[in-house]
């Protein structure tokens, strides 16, 4: 067995998740052993990251009531920012456009897993349902591109 191989493999996919089925064939790996390194690396990058963004965003709420509250105690006026900005009106309209289902399965492949977690964790972090769909995501969106890989090659 080649821990180094499978390691690496786990590695790049926990950062860019569509293309680490590529490097199971410079390895000589076989199809499983591709599919279930990849799978492996991505589940733990996800779970990091969709757990972790939900900390990280209550406490960047919290600093905000908190600098809000101080600027009222202290009389000084607080400059708000722009709500309806160009980015945010384009990412309300992908939110409302694809959906839970799209953004939770897709996004992890198409961006990079920890990107695609932490947004995901952003728009729908309080369904339960969320976090499985990502998983789902990740086993179907990596037997396809494992596939596919280990088809054309």
């Amino acid at each position: 067995m080649n821990w180094i191989a499978y390691l690496s493999l786990a590695g790049l996919s926990s950062i860019k998740f569509m293309f680490a089925p590529v490097a199971g064939l410079g390895f000589e790996l076989s199809f499983f052993e591709t599919y279930f390194s990849c799978i492996t690396g991505a589940f733990l990058t996800a779970i990091i990251f969709y757990f972790g963004a939900n900390y990280f965003m209550k406490r960047a709420h919290q600093k905000r009531v908190e600098k809000y509250l101080e600027s009222i105690k202290n009389g000084t006026p607080l400059k708000r920012k722009k709500n309806f900005t160009r980015l945010n009106k384009s990412v309300v309209r992908v939110k409302r456009s694809i959906g839970l289902f799209g953004i939770a399965m897709w996004a992890p492949f198409f961006m990079s897993v920890p990107l695609g977690s932490v947004v995901t964790a952003k728009f729908f972090g309080k369904r339960k349902i969320t976090f499985p769909i990502i998983v789902l995501g990740i086993c179907i969106n990596g037997l396809v591109s494992t596939s596919i890989t280990y088809l054309f090659a």
